[in-house]
């Protein structure tokens, strides 16, 4: 998580901004190409091969397990607001800050549901009936859950959060593991019909950003980075008022619980 990431992550995004930006036709060019694959009925037929669709929900399960996981140590703590906690309270709140400000706001919540960007297989010059429009238009005709941009890979490469913080001597393999998750599940909704190249090289980017955002504030910059030890007491700060009426609830004296 230093500048070169940076560097790389913006570099990424102009070049993308300006290439489908001025030639749109990429976009179509690609989508085109996957939408000649037919299985006699349907169009972008890749998209109900059985094996492509396994291994999307197997990509979309490593994340969302991943995150259950996050969540089933932040509850046990917040029913047992005494008990250590079992993992580093820094990486929890990064962890689920970069999943919901990630994935969960910036790109279901804003971008998808607003941004009006139909997805390849829903244009008309892929047999569709809405209108073609490049990356950076929103005059779409999509009215919600649109092309710009995948969640599918969006939540796909979210796991470089969670693989940034393994130990030094395997953390390039994370990184490397999650980057390769990521890159796969965006080749796999191009071959859908699901998105455009554009939609998933910017799904990328912008997960990417967040987590580089996140991960400076709570761990590297000095102004902002927090302790482990303070995350763990305001953990159990939120949690004690609810865990002490639930003692109390059930005829139990929270004093001698301390």
């Amino acid at each position: 998580m230093n500048r070169t990431g940076l560097l790389i992550a913006l570099g990424i995004a102009i070049v993308t901004g300006l290439l489908f930006g001025f030639y749109p036709e990429l976009d179509l060019r690609v989508a085109r190409y996957f939408h000649g694959f037919s299985d006699g009925v349907n169009n972008f037929s890749w998209r109900i091969y059985p094996p492509l669709m396994i291994a999307r929900d197997i990509g979309l399960w490593i994340s969302t397990l991943l995150v259950a996981a996050v969540l089933a140590v932040l509850a046990w703590k917040l029913i047992l607001p005494r008990r250590k906690l079992l993992l580093s309270g820094r990486a929890i709140l990064f962890l689920i800050a970069t999943m919901a400000l990630g994935p969960g706001l910036l790109v279901n919540a804003v971008l998808k549901d607003h941004w009006g960007r139909s997805r390849p297989i829903d244009v008309k010059q892929f047999d569709g009936a809405e209108t073609f429009v490049p990356w950076w238009s929103t005059r779409g005709d999509c009215p919600n859950n649109c092309s710009f941009v995948s969640g599918d890979v969006s939540g796909a490469f979210w796991t470089i959060a969670p693989a940034v913080l393994t130990p030094p001597p395997v953390r390039v393999v994370a990184v490397g593991a999650a980057l390769a998750l990521g890159t796969a599940m965006a080749a796999m909704r191009v071959m859908a019909g699901g998105h455009f190249v554009s939609d998933v090289i910017f799904a990328g980017v912008f997960t990417f950003l967040v987590i580089w955002l996140m991960h400076g504030l709570i761990y590297r910059w000095p102004r902002t980075r927090l302790t482990e030890e303070s995350v763990e007491r305001a953990i159990e700060r939120a949690a004690m008022p609810g865990h002490n009426f639930f003692v109390r609830l059930f005829g139990g004296n929270p004093d001698k619980l301390k």
